[in-house]
């Protein structure tokens, strides 16, 4: 499409914005009618370890938000001379999970928990003996029964509970609302009647009953909507607050918020049953689309759904590329002082594909990425560690691949449990994130790592910002009836495959002896933890 053809389509708000805050980057994807990316823009950020707990300030997700839609708004200007003044549909998508607790003043009653805190395990014990169904300690309801248990004061003052995307869509909107995808990451959801499961709903009352809260669960957590309803439109304020420039109109049409999980899927095309996809970037998880529910609940296992409402089965691990970037900046740190100029893509893509050179099984070397606590093995802080013997292969090749593949070792020991004693099926596996953005590498080491084809399409490296476009773009572009699968495949994804790399069976022996090591250093690592040697 032209350049006249895309400007007019902006000038006639033919276009649909999705902003989704990343881990490390706030992105903002601008699409056009053919849902095609058309303009973009991101702003940093880095969470902050406080007082024990990962955190975000308020006053950076402000930022964030308005860098990001500023960002965005010039490189429209820049490409098709033309001021943003407005969108068709506009959508919201963050980093799942988390605790957002706020007063009837709206103010925030403890810094947000984010999704990396494991402080929560007495509560997910707990509430999954209740429920006979797995809560992980990043869900919203652990968090919230942990303050309860720990009796923390301002539990009684909370007016609304949310996570990071639902908070931005009250900010811009007014309505207190959630995606299914993420509403499951807050509290278990019914997959037939699309919201909280009411029995469960009613246990946690009972439960707490006894503290006299001036609330019920239901009070305080957010309205549950799926795909394609509506979620209410973007306020005089909330276009004031995302554009402080005053040329954003208001009256945008919003679709439901959504987690970074929902939007991985859509972005994919992965919410079929039998597909699936892995999100590689700060945390890397693997959603399955199933055809049934499980035969019982694993600890390992979230259960969520698709933006649609299926259930969906997620082998989460909290830790994936932080480490494996802490190692590439150093070796930045080591070209600039050799006085060479560094290209950062071209540093990551040469490392990259160095890795594919060492030993399929690494030749013997070790590493755990664990940057932050990792729930998936049972440790509640992070102690990134490298370690080798005296006869290991210590190459660059191998010191490499050795940090590509621990970022796939914890989610690899929930993969096992759906893949080996669930027998869940796969047809289709899809990659996204920032492992996959060297052509073949992060690709061929999954395919590895789960003995399956992966294909990685050509708009992987939009990600969930161009996810949440999507979802902007099914609301107002939807035909009657037409579900969420049938619009990707038939408007979004119609022949484009994207590229498709099998499994090298010497690559699947030599993650296998990998993860044997892998499984046997954790016994000792846990031992050191235990012992306060680290």
């Amino acid at each position: 499409m032209g350049v006249n053809e895309t400007k007019e389509m902006i000038l006639n708000n033919k276009t649909a914005l999705g902003i989704e805050f990343g881990s490390t980057r706030i992105k903002a994807v601008l699409v056009d009618a053919e849902n095609a990316p058309i303009a973009s823009g991101s702003y940093d950020w880095e969470n902050r370890l406080e007082d024990g707990i990962w955190t975000y300030h308020l006053e950076d997700i402000q930022a964030g938000l308005q860098g990001s839609y500023k960002a965005l708004a010039e490189d429209v200007k820049e490409k098709y001379g033309v001021e943003l003044t407005s969108v068709g549909a506009l959508g919201v998508s963050a980093m799942m999970h988390g605790y957002m607790p706020f007063n009837k003043e709206g103010e925030l009653l403890v810094p947000f928990r984010t999704w990396r805190n494991n402080i929560t395990a007495q509560a997910s014990e707990e509430l999954m003996e209740l429920f006979q169904y797995n809560i992980p300690q990043r869900w919203s309801i652990a968090h919230l029964y942990q303050a309860i248990l720990n009796k923390e004061e301002h539990v009684k003052d909370i007016d609304f509970m949310c996570t990071l995307e639902a908070y931005v869509h009250w900010q811009l909107t007014g309505r207190r609302i959630q995606g299914i995808g993420d509403a499951a990451g807050m509290f278990p959801v019914d997959p037939e009647t699309k919201d909280y499961n009411e029995e469960m709903v009613q246990k946690f009352d009972k439960l707490v009953e006894p503290y006299g809260f001036s609330w019920k669960l239901r009070d305080i957590m957010p309205e549950v909507k799926v795909a394609g309803e509506e979620a209410g439109i973007l306020t005089e304020a909330g276009a004031k607050l995302l554009d402080p420039s005053g040329k954003l109109q208001a009256g945008i049409p919003m679709c439901p918020p959504e987690g970074d999980a929902g939007t991985g899927m859509v972005a994919t095309n992965s919410v079929r049953q039998r597909t699936g996809n892995v999100s590689a970037g700060t945390s890397v998880f693997a959603m399955i689309v199933l055809e049934k529910e499980l035969s019982r609940p694993y600890k390992e296992i979230d259960m969520v759904t698709t933006p649609a409402g299926d259930l969906v089965a997620m082998a989460h691990s909290n830790n994936c590329t932080s480490d494996l970037n802490a190692w590439v900046n150093v070796f930045k740190e080591f070209t600039e002082a050799m006085g060479m100029e560094v290209d950062m893509n071209k540093l990551f893509g040469t490392l990259y594909n160095k890795a594919m050179e060492g030993d399929a099984d690494c030749g013997g070397l070790l590493s755990y990425c664990y940057f932050s606590g990792e729930h998936m093995t049972g440790f509640e802080e992070g102690r990134p560690l490298f370690v080798r013997s005296p006869e290991s292969r210590f190459t660059l090749a191998n010191f490499m691949r050795t940090n590509l593949y621990t970022c796939l070792g914890a989610m690899r020991v929930g993969l096992n449990l759906l893949l080996e004693k669930e027998q869940v099926k796969i047809d289709r596996l899809l990659g996204h994130g920032g492992l996959f953005k060297t052509k073949g590498v992060g690709q061929q080491i999954l395919a590895d790592a789960v003995n399956a084809p992966v294909s990685v399409m050509e708009t992987a490296g939009e990600g969930g910002a161009w996810g949440i476009a999507l979802l902007a773009s099914y609301l107002i572009n939807k035909e009657d009836g037409e579900e969420l699968a049938d619009y990707l495949d038939n408007k979004v994804f119609a022949g484009n495959e994207g590229s498709t790399l099998d499994p090298d069976p010497a690559g699947v022996e030599g993650f296998n002896v990998f993860m044997e090591r892998y499984m046997k250093g954790l016994e000792i690592e846990r031992s050191a933890v235990d012992s306060k040697i680290w």
